[in-house]
């Protein structure tokens, strides 16, 4: 009888263990996608920025009158190089967005400009950088989405507050980079 009681005992402490490293593991898992996500996210804003200084050097001899939209960009990409957060790195994207909306506005009115080769082939570049940024920001959203929502179910919440594991912020667009740009000459 005390050997049965040892062996269900020792089964229930291998099970209890077993269960609290696959629940570690999950954890590790959801981290390491946020993490991955992010790696992602961060490539292709730098990819993103060192096209942007080929495109404005292909603008500039167009658009001498137009200093506020490079000096919008050129704001937008010394944010970026100082960002250090998720956070920070997510506003200088937003600036970063609402002066590429601006250049590609203002070149509207750059007949010349629009039928340049190196224009049309970074601006499509850079569209292309665009649509891989947002598709990187989903799987970043939905890895961050999966992690915070494990920390708050239970029996997660347990183990997670014994390894001090915290909530991780959304990649988000500001209110100000979602209104259309608004281009007057």
């Amino acid at each position: 009888m005390v050997i049965i009681s040892v062996i269900v005992f020792v089964l229930l402490v291998v099970i209890l263990v077993g269960y609290w490293v696959s629940i570690y593991n999950s954890f590790v898992m959801l981290k390491n996608n946020i993490d991955k996500a992010w790696s992602n996210i961060d490539l292709l804003l730098q990819q993103r920025h060192d096209e942007l200084t080929k495109l404005l050097e292909s603008v500039k001899g167009y658009m001498n009158f137009e200093k506020d939209v490079l000096t919008q960009i050129t704001q937008a990409r010394t944010a970026f190089m100082g960002a250090n957060s998720v956070a920070d790195k997510a506003n200088a994207d937003n600036m970063m967005t609402g002066a590429l909306k601006s250049v590609f506005a203002v070149a509207e009115n750059y007949p010349q400009l629009k039928a340049s080769e190196n224009f049309i082939q970074f601006q499509n570049r850079i569209s292309e950088i665009e649509t891989q940024v947002r598709d990187r920001r989903e799987f970043y959203n939905d890895s961050v989405n999966m992690y915070n929502t494990r920390l708050e179910q239970i029996p997660y919440v347990f183990i997670a507050q014994t390894l001090n594991y915290t909530r991780k912020d959304l990649f988000k667009v500001d209110e100000e980079s979602k209104k259309d740009v608004d281009v007057k000459f």
